[in-house]
């Protein structure tokens, strides 16, 4: 038995010193190479100088509290507990870090115990049985021990794999998070545009109304003419039409709302309000931050990173596996089951396996393994440049939509001015109603376009928010 325990602390200490020298045959990872801008060509004030762009953050903060809306900062905390979108990305983010701890259960040697209770009867006639039958019970306690050294990195770099798709998947969850909280803000200022313009076609279908029964008024008067009182009527029966059709259009995005909050439709309401928020103005900083701000470019990295290892899985592969057993337990026929007597041990079998003929499997399995490398690769540097247009796109639409705002504001203004003294004309018999059609029909045009363009405002606000990764 000391002889025993002298081979098993040697066999140990081998195991040891094999884990200790072990190598890995996966390649080295480098994150992909990308060109990234010194600054944002469309931004207002680049911001000069530079910085090294590190490990992806998950975007963090109430970035929508920038607007100042107390509407908007209560339904977007419900999304977090509300959304099914979100509850699903949960789950996932929760899949990875079981398929994770998974991996990581082949760093240890695997145990499994058992206990065995048998009775038999061997026959007279076996070898050795000097003509007796005999018929005994069996009893069996013990344990066995399985263990891969990973002397080629297998284990290493599945687990390495692991980690990578479980930070994937937790930029994956910010990103969702993100999404639906930048989709929410967006409908919801779409929601509040169309307030503005239901309050502004109601105070049009009560202005179209007076000019109407002034109008009728002078037909039968003789004043004016049957086209005056048709015109008239036409504008407002048209003002009355397109009040229903933004009523429609604000009511699906109310319900749009509620869904993203997590509740149904046809118990959810928001009160029509007349004020439309001012659009912030968001500062974009450097564009090599965006790669640590960005939850999509973090997961499209990490997953990078994922590949990379498996291709050291895959060569691992074209190596053999070495794995060490061992069982041990007593076992007894008679007398007492647990006592050195009955007891038993076995050290093995420390064994190794290679295929050696496998018509190219192992080889093309490295090959797959490189090919998704690659794809990853491409997909990340492709994500980034995607994420680098988007803010262009948004930095170039915030400061155009600027100088849209003050000229159309203008235009309202002169529009309003001068339907006001087409109305005064008409009622001084110095233009006929055509005049007076036109004006409100430029002024009603005008209005409508300046309210489009602060909704434009406002969801190009949210998007450059959400292209920021949520954070500036």
């Amino acid at each position: 038995m000391p002889h025993g325990k002298t081979w098993l602390g040697r066999a140990i200490a081998a195991q040891v010193l094999l884990a200790t020298a072990a190598c890995s045959v996966g390649p080295d990872y480098a994150r992909p190479s990308v060109p990234v801008p010194a600054a944002y060509k469309e931004a207002d004030a680049p911001v000069p100088g530079w910085q090294t762009a590190g490990t992806a953050v998950p975007p963090t903060g109430r970035w929508w509290e920038v607007f100042g809306d107390a509407e908007l900062s209560t339904l977007e905390t419900r999304i977090e507990g509300g959304n099914a979108d979100l509850a699903a990305a949960v789950a996932r983010y929760d899949q990875s870090q079981g398929l994770l701890r998974q991996a990581r259960a082949d760093r240890v040697p695997q145990i499994s115990a058992g206990a065995d209770l048998s009775r038999q009867r061997v026959s007279a006639g076996r070898p050795l049985s000097l003509g007796n039958p005999a018929t005994y019970s069996v009893a069996t306690v013990g344990a066995s021990l399985d263990y891969e050294v990973d002397l080629f990195g297998r284990v290493r770099n599945a687990i390495r794999a692991g980690r990578a798709n479980a930070a994937a998947s937790a930029a994956d969850l910010a990103g969702v998070r993100l999404a639906l909280q930048a989709q929410l803000a967006n409908v919801y200022f779409d929601m509040r545009g169309l307030d503005a313009r239901i309050v502004l076609l109601r105070q049009t279908v009560a202005a179209y109304q007076r000019a109407f029964t002034l109008t009728d008024t002078r037909h039968t008067g003789g004043i004016a003419s049957g086209i005056d009182v048709s015109r008239a009527q036409n504008l407002l029966s048209s003002a009355r039409a397109e009040l229903q059709a933004v009523s429609i259009d604000r009511q699906r995005d109310e319900h749009a709302i509620a869904v993203l909050t997590g509740e149904a439709p046809s118990g959810f309401a928001i009160s029509v309000v007349e004020r439309q928020t001012a659009p912030p103005i968001l500062t974009a900083g450097l564009p090599s931050a965006l790669l640590e701000r960005r939850p999509d470019i973090g997961a499209a990295e990490r997953r990078v990173a994922a590949a990379n290892a498996r291709i050291g899985v895959a060569r691992a592969a074209l190596f053999p596996s070495i794995t060490l057993g061992a069982s041990g337990g007593f076992e007894a026929a008679s007398g007492a089951l647990l006592s050195a007597s009955n007891g038993f041990w076995a050290l093995g079998p420390l064994s190794t396996a290679l295929s050696l003929i496998d018509g190219g499997r192992r080889r093309a399995g490295v090959q797959i393994a490189r090919g998704e490398f690659e794809e990853a690769a491409a997909t990340y540097r492709q994500t980034v440049l995607t994420a680098f247009r988007e803010v262009e796109d948004d930095l170039v639409s915030q400061r155009y939509l600027a100088a849209q705002e003050r000229d159309q504001s203008l235009a309202a203004a002169a529009a309003e001015h001068t339907r006001e003294l087409a109305l005064i004309r008409y009622r001084d018999g110095a233009s006929d109603y055509l005049e007076v059609v036109t004006a409100q029909t430029a002024a009603l045009d005008a209005e409508r376009s300046l309210l489009d363009i602060r909704t434009r405002q406002l969801q190009t606000s949210t998007d450059l928010a959400r292209a920021l990764g949520g954070r500036w």
